[in-house]
């Protein structure tokens, strides 16, 4: 069972809210950061990217970056900007982007519950991401930026967020991109409530998003172990399965070979069943959007027995996407490292994909069809390890809500 613990968050007040809230710091390059962070001296991205704050070309793991992240998140907290809640509580975190809404709860996840697997992964990690986001938390003696976390739904936990949602928000605005966010603070006796129930009823949580973050967690424990302060836990916010939102993760293609558009198209052909189609998006699992420009998407879909539809891997799209096209016909037999290939979010939508493509900066793009949750948790379960950028989740956790400092 896991353990869900009620935390003191360092959060802005109700009138500081909007402008604080920023977005990861891993989705937005330093320029973007800097642009989005303009003329606004309270963004959290003075915190969570604090590279913007010193001259251009400075390294963003050089070691003055992480002081300056630690120097701007002591001058919020001694300006006002981040105030500490005098006592320990859960939280719960409303989003609502267009049609859908997701309702999570705020705490403080186990650092314990992460090295035993009750908390599962389903990505590898990179030694250089970890060391980055280790020195960072270390470096600020906090938890600044949430654990994206899912767990099967349960319907006494569903009733009880129904419940605590009835009474008005401590935060309630829509950022600049549109997404809805209210944040309300649990009462000791519901918190204690809601985290006797995650002990009891909730077998295991499911990193979503923030498999970097979570690993450095666990390494700066282990490093700072004994010395007394609360890096036993990480900061996270848990959603149930099924309010969960996945996007294609989709992919454009350089190819190396510089064939042609109907050369890549008859490629295809000998793998897969290829044909016009009047939109960019798959609507089922195994079918994948090919656009090679010229304004005109075909469908490709995947042909039965050519992959092993027992296995939690090899039936993902993402994986017959690497196994069936990227591999065999452009060469990419590493995605994480090789330069041909870029990901794109499906947040982003086709027009990116055909500008991309159109613009000459890809030969092919493919739209995938999303990876499903149910998916994510049966990889997870297995203790497999996904293909590289099988998920993109929307809408992203805003960063500067709420921060766990030890």
């Amino acid at each position: 069972m896991t353990d869900v613990r009620p935390f003191c968050a360092l959060r802005p007040p109700v009138a500081l809210a909007h402008r604080v809230a920023s977005p990861p710091y891993d989705v937005v390059s330093t320029a973007e950061a800097r642009e989005l962070a303009k003329g606004n001296p309270t963004s959290f991205l003075h915190v969570s990217r604090p590279e913007i704050d010193l001259p251009f070309g400075t390294d963003e793991h050089a070691d003055e970056v992480y002081e300056a992240g630690r120097t701007n998140l002591l001058a919020f907290v001694e300006d006002g900007v981040l105030v500490r809640d005098g006592e320990p509580h859960l939280y719960v975190y409303a989003q609502r982007m267009g049609d859908h809404s997701q309702v999570g709860v705020v705490a403080c996840a186990s650092v314990a519950d992460y090295v035993a697997d009750r908390i599962k992964k389903h990505e590898k990690t990179r030694a250089d991401k970890e060391d980055d986001r280790t020195q960072h938390i270390e470096t600020l003696a906090a938890h600044d930026e949430p654990v994206f976390l899912t767990y099967r739904a349960v319907a006494e936990i569903d009733a009880l967020i129904a419940m605590l949602t009835q009474d008005a928000p401590v935060y309630d605005f829509t950022s600049e991109d549109g997404v809805h966010h209210r944040l309300w603070m649990v009462d000791a006796a519901h918190s204690t409530a809601l985290s006797r129930l995650f002990a009891e009823r909730v077998e295991a949580l499911y990193v979503a998003d923030g498999h970097h973050r979570s690993a450095a967690a666990a390494r700066a424990h282990r490093a700072n172990r004994g010395d007394g302060r609360e890096h036993d836990v990480f900061l996270a916010v848990i959603f149930p399965h099924d309010q969960m939102n996945i996007m294609a993760y989709n992919r454009v293609v350089r190819d190396r070979a510089g064939r042609t558009g109907s050369s890549i198209l008859e490629e295809l052909a000998k793998r897969f069943d290829v044909e016009p189609a009047s939109t960019a998006a798959p609507t089922e699992a195994g079918t994948f959007g090919v656009y090679v420009g010229g304004g005109t998407w075909h469908r490709a879909r995947v042909r039965a027995g050519t992959f092993d539809a027992s296995d939690p891997i090899e039936r993902l799209d993402c994986q017959i996407c690497q196994q069936q096209i990227l591999d065999p016909i452009f060469g990419i037999a590493d995605p994480r490292r090789d330069d041909s290939i870029d990901f794109v979010g499906g947040i982003h939508g086709s027009a990116e994909l055909e500008r991309r493509v159109d613009s000459g900066n890809g030969s092919v793009a493919l739209y995938l069809y999303p990876t499903s949750v149910a998916q994510v948790m049966a990889v997870s379960d297995a203790g497999a390890i996904m293909p590289p950028k099988s998920t993109w989740f929307e809408p992203k956790l805003k960063s500067g809500l709420f921060v766990h400092v030890f």
